[in-house]
């Protein structure tokens, strides 16, 4: 029952109907028997809506489209990662030692990848192959890099874009924790550079849903056993890449995985507790239909 105390979480963006966030959430939120009620906002004004987030004591938020850049100048601190990938999707409301309201960015979009990678191999000593170079990219590369790896390829359509990523994480190799190589190529290096890899991340939205017959990024011909293979797009569930993946003998994480362990590390970030991952996945799944 929402009263005078219950605490408020929620998710900002522009356009914000179709977000999965609230039932994952509050399904959490439920489990533990939480006073927090987490909402959907339609927030066209950032600066107020931060602001008021403050005013109204909220406890955090997490951003989608259009605003993950652009809350950065809104924001009192930005987590490290989160700072280098040069975007924000969760913010912490908390006080200062003056008692001062105060708003803290995070990212937690490549950490949702890396951790479902995790569950079925330690990405440490890995080297990492990752296809496309949009914000999801830049995201989970940003974490990855910073996750123990040896070597890091990435490859685009348009290899300029490719390049000027792995510039910015070469510009950033000292903020890293191990001697890392990383390089950028054509896409159609994909073939040779699959042959020695362990992981292989897909952020293209190759087969996403109405576009499931999308010839997918590589096919299983390209593939060996022992690649773990990672498509981030979340509909369907099976993609024609993780199809392809599974034909070639390999470890497959589905796309809503990522989704989820965003969602629960900001949770947790929150909370500053374990969330309950089974209850929050069982609702994330309903929610998707998948």
């Amino acid at each position: 029952m929402i009263n005078g105390k219950t605490k408020v979480l929620g998710v900002i963006g522009d356009p914000i109907e179709h977000t999965f966030s609230p039932a994952m959430q509050n399904a959490g939120l439920e489990f533990l028997d939480l006073n927090f009620k987490y909402l959907p906002f339609h927030v066209k004004n950032l600066s107020q809506a931060i602001l008021g987030a403050k005013s109204l004591d909220f406890m955090g938020l997490n951003v989608t489209i259009p605003h993950k850049i652009a809350i950065l100048d809104c924001l009192d601190k930005i987590d490290k990662v989160a700072e280098m990938i040069g975007a924000v999707n969760t913010v912490k409301f908390e006080e200062n030692e003056d008692g001062e309201k105060i708003a803290i960015g995070y990212n937690t979009d490549g950490y949702g990848a890396v951790r479902a990678i995790n569950e079925v191999t330690d990405v440490k000593d890995k080297k990492v192959v990752i296809t496309g170079a949009g914000g999801a990219s830049r995201a989970i590369a940003f974490q990855i890099a910073n996750s123990g790896i040896s070597e890091l390829s990435i490859l685009n359509r348009n290899y300029k874009k490719a390049a000027n990523l792995s510039k910015d994480l070469n510009n950033n190799l000292d903020n890293f924790e191990s001697n890392l190589e990383i390089n950028s190529y054509e896409l159609s290096d994909l073939d040779k550079e699959l042959s020695s890899a362990d992981i292989l991340i897909d952020t293209t939205p190759l087969g996403m849903f109405p576009n499931i017959d999308d010839k997918p990024i590589a096919s299983s011909e390209m593939m060996h056993e022992n690649l773990v293979v990672n498509d981030i797009v979340y509909t369907p569930k099976d993609t024609s890449l993780i199809k392809e993946a599974k034909k070639a003998g390999c470890t497959t994480v589905y796309g809503y995985k990522m989704l989820l362990y965003q969602g629960i590390r900001s949770f947790e970030i929150w909370l500053n507790q374990e969330a309950p991952v089974d209850v929050m996945e069982k609702a994330l799944l309903n929610t998707l239909g998948i």
